[in-house]
């Protein structure tokens, strides 16, 4: 946590909301526990207000429940959750593109079309390359986002975009305790593909590319460690 308190002058409520979401990421906050206001607060040497505004904008995209007389606890995700969450990311993410169509700077995918490039036949283990991965991701979508042509659209996967992330996030920290990396290689195809169909400005097959990778991304979200149960009664 003493890491974290390089950014206590900058914004208060992103720093408290962040360091919720990488200790859940990380298995150090599991899904039912409860957050104490007061001890996150002393914690991270913040008043009550951002630690507030944290745990609701963390509730606002289900992370976090709050719960009359019980506070602020971590949501627990069943499988069926993450395909519903998933349901709503593909058609977000695939009307981004749509809009984001002949809009973006050819030099600015040829860039990422590289990168994805030499990550797919990147080696597959290594924290690095894990890091890599994930920054290359957050920049091929927030660069559709950002070309989609709808400020509502772009602002709502902006919101969305910490739930999207934190999902992941918990994915790729399951399949490196596993020692299992495959997915790094798979996932840079999937969006080597979306890269290169925005290229051609080939807006079926981008639509396609960029389905076909969420519904992928689904399958190992839902093994991820924020999924605490199956939901066995569906």
């Amino acid at each position: 946590m003493a890491i974290l308190q390089k950014g206590i002058h900058g914004d208060k409520r992103e720093l408290v909301a962040t360091t919720i979401v990488e200790r859940i990421v990380a298995g150090e906050l599991k899904s039912g526990d409860r957050l104490v206001t007061q001890d996150i607060a002393d914690s991270l040497g913040v008043s009550l207000t951002p630690v507030r505004e944290a745990l609701a904008e963390l509730a606002g995209v289900g992370i976090v429940e709050l719960l009359p007389n019980r506070g602020a606890t971590i949501h627990r995700f069943s499988a069926r959750e993450i395909q519903e969450v998933s349901r709503v990311r593909r058609a977000l993410e695939c009307e981004a593109v749509r809009g984001s169509i002949g809009r973006i700077p050819p030099s600015q995918l040829r860039i990422l079309r590289d990168a994805f490039s030499k990550l797919s036949i990147a080696p597959v283990r290594g924290k690095r390359l894990i890091r890599r991965a994930r920054e290359l991701d957050s920049q091929l979508h927030d660069l559709i986002a950002s070309y989609c042509g709808n400020t509502f659209l772009q602002k709502e996967l902006a919101r969305l975009g910490r739930l999207f992330r934190s999902l992941r996030d918990a994915s790729w920290m399951d399949a490196q305790a596993r020692d299992d990396c495959d997915r790094l290689a798979e996932e840079a195809q999937e969006h080597l593909l979306i890269a290169n169909t925005l290229l051609e400005r080939n807006k079926k097959a981008a639509v396609r590319a960029m389905s076909r990778h969420i519904s992928i991304s689904a399958r190992y979200w839902s093994i991820g460690r924020i999924v605490q149960d199956s939901d066995p009664t569906h």
